[in-house]
């Protein structure tokens, strides 16, 4: 591939997700008490308060710190640790709306979850993620991204398998 230097490159999992792409699924999200169980940088848990969700929203970490008192996971995980995090779904067994990578569909971790009846969400459009370098968004970044995404659900009782979203 050219001008890709592994020894360069770069890894980071910070992506914050834009305010559209809660509102874009509001109508599918239950009324419930939400964990947005990825802090990142507050924002996400704000906007689905700002909906009008019930949203515990806190720094803590998801595979030791989770709270008891929610009903349902709404987040943008760190794809990097999808693998972990849909294990760790597998123990916890509540209900959840993921974003992730379309092309997670395909691996074993999610196809783990095949008996389960995992429901789909088809954006219109792409997500254009905010990167955070330390916190920070970096001086050249321009958002977009050039991959799709799914919003994966369990136990939300979409009315179809797959919505394709307009």
């Amino acid at each position: 591939m050219a001008g890709f230097h592994t020894k360069t490159f770069t890894k980071h999992d910070d992506y914050m997700t834009p305010k559209h792409a809660w509102e874009d699924i509001k109508q599918y999200i239950p009324k419930k008490k939400i964990w947005e169980a990825f802090y990142g940088n507050g924002e996400s848990g704000q906007y689905l308060t700002e909906m009008g969700f019930d949203v515990i929203h806190e720094e803590r970490d998801f595979f030791t710190q989770y709270p008891h008192d929610y009903d349902l996971i709404v987040s943008n995980p760190p794809f990097g640790q999808s693998k972990a995090i849909m294990n760790k779904l597998l123990e916890f067994n509540k209900p959840f709306i993921l974003i992730m990578p379309s092309s997670k569909i395909n691996t074993s971790y999610v196809r783990a979850w095949k008996d389960k009846k995992i429901q789909i969400i088809i954006p219109r459009k792409r997500i254009h993620f905010k990167k955070l370098v330390n916190g920070e968004v970096p001086e050249d970044y321009k958002s977009y991204c050039n991959f799709d995404c799914f919003y994966y659900c369990y136990g939300i009782g979409l009315p179809n398998d797959i919505i394709w979203l307009e």
